[in-house]
This record gives structure tokens, C-alpha cells and sequence, in this order.
């Protein structure tokens, strides 16, 4: 981003309407001093402001970690008919969205920055009228072609450039640092809001709103730095408000007065013309964050696509998304199009009309050639603050579709953080206790007597459809009891581990987890917790090192070098919560023996513990599998769910990894379809396909008789 000065030289040049036009980039100027010098920089400002408010631009540098768009059917007939948010919601959302940050605890160091720039803003604007004086007595001079004067006024003129350029340098370094400030507290902010109480999952599996990781990354951006432009803007416009419409009333009335009608009615017509920008906008985010996710989903599933062969299909659905995205920016750009014939021509008419108005008093001899350049320059600056909407209208469209999309996101996590403070009555319902509490079974089903690690009472499934999964399953898993999950598919095992994992709240019934240390409305993955793994194990973004420790503990972060250390004090980057609820972290000797364990030594002749690859393109699936394991036998919970995770592997393996988490001590629920799986289980929950006539429960549940599975046949 390049910073630009101009400087004012009071001729007839409409050029304050680009002082206030930057007002929303990060672009500083003063004045302009010729026509061709005006429109080559507006139009370079032009460029810098519309392009970085379409995600087209931004969203390819910061596709990092896309979230899946929200993909409903009819989706362009939704599109097409989205209700424009009313001003008053926009307002509200803007507030609702802004203000938590002057409140927060970064707010001293906020609010002093805010007041430095205000301050620096102030002095611009003093300034400015201050050029006004000097270009006035500048072309009387030259006009009365006095050597002496004019080279007087000529020494001012240096000698205010040389004062006011540092001036309008640093009020734009304390606002972009400072936006950089807010920016970062948002981000955290949000992303704190977005992960807590597994809001991330809620917003993918149920597609509530489109691509969350893009209003994180572009939408905070844009929101911090315009917002507090626009707030710079506006005090500045008032400012120059009071001070030039003095000069100017006192030149000449009736030039005061055509100035309002002019700006009046440019600002109707613009809002008329341009209604239909800020839907567009909108829009034009969505559709093109939903091609870079298509893009990224490619790039994540490279391998099963070309195992597939499917290319042609990709390109013909990319295509899909891209023309929609076209489509709607065509429609943008007609837009903006028959938007700029009428400002155009409002900022090139008032190049004559302040001169038009008051030559007759020149010609007269009433005034001097300078004081028609001093009204041009007052008219000037007093239309760009008339005129903020005329001049700004495609900036405040795009800005406003920011606000709508931020403003619902926020909306969003702000229900969750809601229905999270209280138990909803149709929901699951999820509890811990002591494990030296005493408490009653309720017609649960118990097979054992140790120490008690899970209950599940009453337990009944739904999909989000209300179709019911299970029915009324009433369960108690002691230590050793080992469970296995069997059933046809689609008849809702996964969806029971997700249930117990407190991933699925559809439905109804109690679920108690037993724990000396229960803490929080989950539990963590640590050795008095419970850990999930999925058939396909999540691979970090990181070493080899940081995918044992993950999740139970976070790896320290190798020493940064002293031109990657932050600049400024942002304690709200730095989290530090819940840091002392793991077991004491594994030395280098325990990551390279659970390797061993789980025999996937080998892998460290190829990479080295505190190597970074892709993990998941790099190892197979059944590498992953162990390294899954592995991380288990870390973190060593009371209780495991393993859903189908030994699925990629041979028995052999297979039946290792379960004699490890046996002998560790762990007490496994494990979803599974081989018949090999019974050996190492002592109880089996049968769940059948719900019939829709049938009011029974459609499961039950048994021991597994060791000597009949050892006479299973070999698969």
C-alpha cells in the first residue's frame, strides 16, 4: 500500500472531493494542483478501494483454513431474492460489532491511540485552512504581479509544506496501527467465540451460515480499518464544516447556498441510483469465497480425485461457481457503471461552478483574483462534506455488506453462547460427577462392578429431521467394560458416540460422565478424560512431535528471531487458559517408545520429530490409525470412543493396538463391523434399523462369550 501526498495550491481545481474520498483506504493526501494530476490519482485510489472490498483479490492470499459454504437448494433463487438489510439494522449490527472492543481490557491503550489520531486529524484540518490563507494571498500576488510579495508568500508556502507533511504522515501511521490493534483483538475475539463450545462443528455439520473463516480473515480486516476511516472521516468533515463554511458565507451568501442544493440533491440521486450495491456486495463475498473453497477442496482431496479420474467433473463444477460469481459481478459492475456516469459529471461540474457564481463580483472589482481561488478551495472542501454519501456511495455499499455479514456471524455466536447457559428441555443433557458419588441407576443396564465411567439414562437419538436414531437406551459402562457397537448402517451408531462425545444434541435423555476432576461443560482429552478418535484421525498443522501431543498438551513454539518478534504489547493474542489441566508432558524418550509401541518406528528413519509435512498426504491411512493410537496411549483417558479406527488396518496390527489400550488400563466403546472385533470386548450393544410402526427400543445388549469368538473363522 503506498501512501500519496498531494499538496494544495488554491487554483479553481475541484480536488476536495479526493481528500475525502480516500477516507476509506489507507491513503493519505492533502490537496491536488491540476486537473490531469486529479483524475490520474482518483482513479488510482478508485482501483485501490473497490478491489480490496471484493474477496476475489483478498480471499487467494488468505485461504489458509476455508470453512465449507452453506450450500442450500435453490440457492441462487436465495440469492437472487435476499432481503437488503434496512439502515437501522446496519447501524445496529455496526455498534453491536464495534463496540465490545472500546470496552475491553485493551481499552486504555485504545483509547489513548483513538485520541492521538483525533488529535493529529484536528491539526490536518487546521492546516488545510491555513493553505486556504496562503493560496489566497499566493495569487494575489502573482495576480498583482508583486516580485516581492509573491516570493514572501512562496517562502510560507515551503515552510507549511515542510510543517504539514509530518503532520498528515503520522495521524495516517497512528490510524492504520491502531486499526491493526483493533484488528487483532476482533480476531482473537472471534476465533475464541467461533471455538468455544465446539461452535466450529455446529456451523459445518448443520451449514448455518457461509464460509466463517472468510469473516474472520477479510471481513474483521475491512470492518477495523474502514470503520475507524470513516469515523476520522466524519470528524474531519465536521471540522472542516465549521471552518470553511465561515470563509465561505463570509465571501459571498448565495454561494453558501447553491453549494447545499447541489450537494443535497447529488447525495438523493446517488442513493437512488446506487440502491442495489450493498446487496450486490454482499453477494459478490459469498459467491467468490465459495469458489476459493472449491479450489481448496481440490488441493485437500488431490489423491482420491485423481484415483477417481474425476477432473472433468471438478472443472465443470469450479466453472459452476466461478460463472455464478461472474454473473453477479457483472451485475456489480453495471452497477457501478451507471453509478459513475452521474458522479463523474457531479465532480467535474463544480471545477466551474464556485467561479460561475461569484465572477460577476470579480468583473465588478468587489473581490480580487485571490478570493475567487479562496472560494473555489472553501467550495471545495465544503461539498466533500455535503457530499461524503456522493463520493463514498460504493466504499459505504461494500462496507456496509461487511457490517451485514459480520453483524450475522456475531448474531450467530451470540445465540449459541445463549442456548450454551441453558439446558434446552428437547436437548441431551450432559452432567459430571465425582466418582465417589453415590447415585441411582435409574433401570440402567449394569455388567460390572468397578468404578463407574459412564450412565446413560433414557437416552433417545434424533437426526436434525426429528427422525429417531435410537430409542430410550439406558446404559452403564463400569471400568474394563469394554463395549462393542455393532449394526447396520445408517442405523445410528456414529451417531451415538457423537452424542456421548457431546458432539449431537438432538434428542433427549441424561448422560453422566463419572470423574474425580470433572471440569467444564466437556471433558478434556487428559488422563482422567475422555478421548474420541474417528475412523479418519485429524492430522495438525505442524511437526510430528506436535501429532502425539496433540490434543492433550501444545507443543512449545520453537524461538522466534528478533524481526519476527511482535512489535507492540497484544496480550490478548496470547492464551494461557487451562495450560495446567494435562499430566505432566512426555519427554522426546516416551514420543520415540509409543512410536515403537504402536510399531511405527520406522517412520523415524524418514522424518525427524520436529519435521513439518502434510501428514495426511504424507502417511497412509493406516500410519495414521497408530499415530492415533499412539496419541491414546499418551493422553491415557479412563474411557476411549473408537469409531471403526482400526479400519485401515491388518488384524495383526489390529489386535495389537487393542492388547495396548487394554494393558494401559483404558476402557474402550468401540463402533465396529468385523466379527474380529469381539475378541477383545466383553459387552456388545445391538442397535437395529428403527421401525417407524414400532414403539419399542430397537436395541439390546449382551455379554460376549470368549469361547464362541475364538471359534469365529478367520476373515
Amino acid at each position: 500500500m503506498s501512501k500519496m501526498i498531494g499538496l494544495e495550491f488554491p487554483a479553481n481545481i475541484p480536488a476536495q472531493h479526493f481528500q475525502k474520498s480516500q477516507a476509506f483506504s489507507t491513503t493519505s493526501s492533502i490537496l491536488f494542483s491540476s486537473r490531469r494530476c486529479e483524475k490520474f490519482n482518483y482513479n488510482k485510489l478508485y482501483r485501490f478501494k473497490l478491489v480490496p472490498n471484493r474477496s476475489f483479490s483478498v480471499s487467494v492470499t488468505n485461504s489458509s483454513s476455508p470453512s465449507p459454504p452453506a450450500l442450500k437448494p435453490n440457492q441462487d433463487d436465495d440469492d437472487g431474492k435476499r432481503k437488503v438489510a434496512d439502515v437501522q439494522t446496519i447501524l445496529s449490527r455496526f455498534w453491536k460489532v464495534a463496540a465490545p472492543y472500546w470496552s475491553s481490557d485493551d481499552k486504555v491503550e485504545a483509547w489513548w491511540r483513538l485520541a492521538v489520531v483525533f488529535g493529529l486529524t484536528l491539526g490536518t484540518t487546521g492546516i488545510s485552512v491555513g493553505f486556504n490563507f496562503l493560496g489566497r494571498d499566493f495569487y494575489n500576488a502573482l495576480a498583482n504581479k508583486d516580485q516581492e510579495q509573491f516570493t514572501k508568500q512562496l517562502l510560507y508556502y515551503l515552510a507549511a509544506f515542510a510543517g504539514g507533511i509530518p503532520v498528515f504522515v503520522l495521524r495516517d501511521y497512528a490510524k492504520d496501527t491502531l486499526s491493526l490493534r483493533w484488528r487483532s483483538w476482533m480476531t482473537s475475539n472471534y476465533m475464541g467465540r467461533y471455538l468455544k463450545n465446539r461452535n466450529f462443528y455446529k456451523i459445518q455439520s448443520q451449514s448455518i451460515i457461509d464460509n466463517p473463516d472468510q469473516r474472520i480473515v477479510d471481513d474483521l480486516s475491512a470492518f477495523s480499518g474502514t470503520a475507524l476511516a470513516f469515523s476520522l472521516t466524519l470528524f474531519s468533515a465536521t471540522i472542516d464544516l465549521i471552518s470553511f463554511s465561515n470563509i465561505l458565507y463570509g465571501i459571498y451568501p448565495p454561494l453558501f447556498l447553491v453549494l447545499l442544493a447541489y450537494s443535497l440533491g447529488g447525495t438523493a440521486i446517488s442513493v437512488f441510483i446506487g440502491r442495489g450495491l450493498v446487496t450486490l456486495n454482499f453477494l459478490q463475498e459469498k459467491k467468490e469465497a465459495d469458489f476459493r473453497y472449491g479450489l481448496v477442496r481440490v488441493r485437500e482431496n488431490a489423491e482420491s480425485i485423481a484415483f477417481y479420474g474425476g477432473e472433468e467433473n471438478e472443472t465443470q463444477l469450479l466453472l459452476q461457481r466461478f460463472s455464478s460469481a461472474f454473473e453477479n459481478l457483472s451485475k456489480l459492475l453495471i452497477s457501478s457503471r451507471n453509478l459513475e456516469f452521474f458522479t463523474n459529471g457531479y465532480r467535474y461540474l463544480i471545477q466551474i461552478l464556485p467561479a460561475a457564481v461569484v465572477a460577476p463580483m470579480y468583473f465588478s472589482g468587489k473581490i480580487e483574483f485571490g478570493v475567487v481561488n479562496q472560494s473555489s478551495s472553501a467550495f471545495n472542501h465544503i461539498l466533500g462534506d455535503f457530499s461524503l454519501i456522493v463520493f463514498q456511495f460504493q466504499s459505504i455499499s461494500a462496507f456496509s455488506a461487511v457490517i451485514d455479514r459480520l453483524g450475522e456471524f456475531d448474531d450467530l455466536l451470540s445465540s449459541s453462547e445463549t442456548r450454551s447457559d441453558s439446558k434446552h428441555i428437547e436437548e441431551i443433557y450432559r452432567e459430571f460427577c465425582n466418582t465417589n458419588n453415590s447415585s441411582v441407576t435409574n433401570g440402567s443396564v449394569s455388567l460390572s462392578q468397578g468404578s463407574k465411567l459412564l450412565m446413560i439414562e433414557h437416552l433417545t437419538v434424533l437426526t436434525p429431521s426429528k427422525a429417531t436414531l435410537i430409542r430410550d437406551l439406558s446404559l452403564e459402562i463400569c471400568e474394563k467394560d469394554h463395549l462393542l457397537i455393532t449394526g447396520p448402517s445408517g442405523s445410528g451408531k456414529t451417531s451415538l458416540l457423537r452424542a456421548i462425545a457431546g458432539l449431537w444434541n438432538f434428542g433427549s435423555g441424561t448422560i453422566t460422565f463419572y470423574d474425580g476432576n470433572a471440569k467444564g461443560p466437556y471433558l478434556k482429552g487428559n488422563s482422567r478424560g475422555v478421548l474420541f478418535l474417528p475412523q479418519k484421525p485429524y492430522m495438525v498443522l505442524g511437526t510430528l512431535r506436535q501429532q502425539l501431543l496433540y490434543p492433550t498438551w501444545s507443543d512449545d513454539t520453537p524461538p522466534m528471531s528478533d524481526s519476527d518478534k511482535p512489535t507492540g504489547s497484544l496480550s490478548f493474542l496470547t492464551r494461557t487458559e487451562d495450560m495446567d489441566l494435562g499430566p505432566m508432558k512426555p519427554t522426546t524418550d516416551d514420543l520415540i517408545q509409543v512410536l515403537e509401541d504402536v510399531q511405527l518406528g520406522y517412520i523415524l528413519s524418514r522424518f525427524d520429530l520436529d519435521c513439518t509435512y502434510e501428514w495426511s498426504s504424507v502417511l497412509s491411512v493406516g500410519e495414521q490409525q497408530r499415530l492415533a493410537f499412539a496419541r491414546l496411549l499418551l493422553a491415557k483417558p479412563n474411557l476411549v470412543l473408537l469409531d471403526e479406527s482400526t479400519s485401515a488396518l491388518d488384524e495383526a496390527n489390529e489386535a495389537h493396538l487393542y492388547q495396548l489400550i487394554e494393558a494401559a488400563g483404558i476402557t474402550y466403546i468401540s463402533i465396529g463391523h468385523r466379527r474380529t472385533l469381539y475378541k477383545y470386548h466383553n459387552i456388545v450393544l445391538h442397535i437395529s434399523p428403527m421401525e417407524p410402526t414400532n414403539s419399542s427400543p430397537n436395541w439390546h445388549v449382551e455379554l460376549i462369550n470368549k469361547d464362541l469368538v475364538s471359534n469365529f473363522p478367520e476373515q
